[in-house]
């Protein structure tokens, strides 16, 4: 139970101040009377937290996605509250991590929202329920944090539910055949350096630099009628063997680049985690000369297990779990949700399916819907399911009018049918429980915090 005095000061319209958690202003977009929180933990993490007046004694503890790779600050956390300000409008209290550092980062960042739940619970008493949120990234945070601590239920959207060591796979794939046609990244007059390690460590390359280099030899920017005739060829024979969407082709050549040399470079010590051996591309104008051509290279055992270990996913999880994801997600593919399926053991996970086009946000209507799906869950044991979370969105779309997409009919294809696999790479849960116990146990296995 939540703590006594903080639910009578609620039912009477006043929110107790803390000792040692400053209050803020709120974002406009919070209900009135809401209470606001805000400052950095010990870590050098910054949080924010806000209660609504109208508390319904239920956490909801948010993982952000990314990673970001700056240094962290408090518009961060304040940012994802604004952006799921509808948790707070339901009745929720929220409360999100910024994480101690910009980064890869899976176990860390499972820290880092930890820490704000105890931060949160220190401060006002336990919750009558927590509920783990996760987007993007934050949704492999979510997974892993709920088999490694207790939460009563996870919500987990538009996640990259494939772990580490297979998740990014689609993106290794665009690295190698982006230069295979492009080879300007780097040019030859350059120098020279694996494409696993997606950038020299010490380059000086920025977004706009890379999206002028991508412009260069596609034409992406520009309409079809002004491109070459090679331009062309080669943003269609990118598309086509990648399957990536072409709205989204320069934010994933941009992870392709910049977040592989930060897991590459700071998280492993210059380690290889990544593998294209026995990929058989397909798509193209001319499928033997890109076999022939493209670079191949063979992962780092002790990278892969390292990877492996901080954000594969067991599938060893014991709350209910919700998922939703959209089915033309153009970043994080809603075949991660089959991945996902294929790992969790046990009769608690239900996953939804939206008509939505976007990644970084869904409908609030939606949002609305699946929260009060897992929560009643949560509280009666009722288990939902894909249609009955359909048929309740109306109800809060007539608060919200962002509009209901769920599709209980939407059955999401096999991961390997959208990602080349690899040689044995097909089976789930990519890592086992017993083999994350074991790697627990040695010295050192991990990314670095």
């Amino acid at each position: 139970m939540y703590a006594t005095s903080l639910v009578t000061a609620l039912l009477m319209g006043l929110t107790p101040i803390p000792a040692g958690l400053p209050t803020v202003a709120c974002p406009a977009e919070l209900p009135a009377n809401t209470t606001c929180h805000g400052g950095q933990d010990d870590n050098g993490a910054f949080y924010s937290m806000a209660i609504p007046q109208n508390w319904n004694g239920t956490l909801v503890l948010h993982a952000h996605g990314g990673p970001d790779l700056g240094a962290p600050t408090q518009g961060r956390s304040v940012g994802d509250l604004t952006r799921w300000s509808v948790m707070v409008s339901e009745g929720y209290a929220w409360a999100g991590s910024s994480y101690r550092r910009g980064g890869y980062g899976t176990r860390m960042a499972v820290r880092d929202t930890e820490n704000v739940r105890q931060l949160f619970t220190r401060a006002f008493g336990e919750p009558d329920v927590t509920i783990l949120h996760g987007q993007s990234w934050g949704g492999n945070i979510a997974a892993k944090a709920a088999e490694l601590h207790d939460y009563d239920g996870v919500l987990l959207t538009n996640g990259v539910l494939a772990g580490g060591s297979r998740g990014y796979d689609y993106r290794v794939d665009l690295r190698v055949v982006y230069q295979h046609y492009c080879a300007n990244h780097p040019r030859p007059s350059e120098p020279q350096y694996p494409l696993w390690t997606g950038l020299r460590k010490d380059s000086t390359m920025t977004g706009s630099g890379l999206r002028a280099r991508l412009q260069e030899c596609t034409g992406i920017e520009s309409p079809p009628e002004q491109r070459s005739p090679l331009q062309q060829r080669n943003l269609s024979d990118i598309l086509a063997v990648t399957k990536l969407p072409q709205r989204t082709l320069s934010s994933h050549l941009s992870f392709a680049t910049f977040t592989f040399r930060d897991i590459v470079h700071n998280r492993l010590g210059g380690r290889n985690p990544f593998t294209n051996l026995g990929v058989q591309y397909s798509g193209s104008h001319d499928d033997a000369a890109l076999n022939r051509g493209v670079e191949r290279f063979h992962a780092d055992p002790s990278a892969l297990r390292d990877l492996s270990y901080d954000s594969d996913l067991t599938g060893r999880v014991t709350e209910p779990v919700l998922t939703m994801h959209a089915a033309n997600d153009p970043t994080a593919f809603v075949e991660h949700e089959s991945a996902y399926r294929a790992s969790v053991a046990g009769n608690n996970l239900v996953q939804t399916v939206t008509t939505e086009s976007e990644h970084s946000a869904l409908s609030d209507s939606g949002y609305a819907s699946a929260i009060s799906a897992l929560s009643t869950w949560v509280r009666t044991g009722q288990k939902p399911t894909p249609a009955s979370i359909a048929e309740s969105c109306p109800a809060f779309d007539r608060t919200y009018g962002t509009g209901c997409f769920f599709d209980p009919t939407f059955t999401p294809g096999s991961y390997d049918s959208r990602v080349n696999p690899r040689p044995g790479g097909t089976r789930w849960p990519a890592l086992t429980w017993s083999q994350a116990e074991a790697w627990s146990r040695v010295p050192g296995v991990g990314i670095r915090p």
